[in-house]
C-alpha cells in the first residue's frame, strides 16, 4: 500500500515538474494554399498547453489557446487581430502572470519572435 502510494504521488510530481521544464517551442510550422502561416506553439510556464497562431503578410489574423483562462485568452486573440506581429510583440511582452516570470501574452509574443526569427 505504501509503494503504490509513493508511487502515485511520485508520478503525480514528475509529471507536474516534466510540464514545467518543457521547453516553449514550435511544434508546426506550415503555410496554407492562401499564404497564410499556421504556427502550433508550445507555451512555457502558464495554463495553456498550445498557442494556434494564424498570420498573412506579417499581421496576426488568428489566435487560439487551448486551456487556460478563457476570457482572458479570447480577449488577447480579440485584440492582437490584425495587428502587426511586431506591434503585437511589443505591446505583451513582458506581460507577467501574477508572480510568474511570464503570462499568456508573454508567450504569444515569444512564440511570436521565434516566426520573425524562423522566416529569416
Amino acid at each position: 500500500m505504501k509503494k503504490t502510494l509513493f508511487t502515485l504521488i511520485f508520478g503525480l510530481f514528475m509529471l507536474l515538474v516534466s510540464n514545467e521544464l518543457s521547453a516553449q517551442t514550435i511544434i508546426k510550422d506550415s503555410i496554407a494554399p492562401d499564404g497564410t502561416r499556421i504556427v502550433q506553439y508550445k507555451p512555457k510556464g502558464v495554463c495553456a498547453v498550445n498557442i494556434e497562431i494564424h498570420t498573412f503578410k506579417k499581421h496576426i489574423k488568428y489566435v487560439h489557446y487551448t486551456r487556460g483562462c478563457d476570457g482572458n485568452q479570447q480577449g488577447i486573440a480579440t485584440l492582437v487581430m490584425d495587428m502587426k506581429v511586431k506591434d503585437a510583440i511589443n505591446k505583451l511582452e513582458g506581460i507577467k502572470c501574477g508572480n510568474k516570470p511570464t503570462s499568456c501574452p508573454d508567450q504569444l509574443a515569444t512564440a511570436l519572435k521565434m516566426m520573425q526569427e524562423k522566416e529569416k
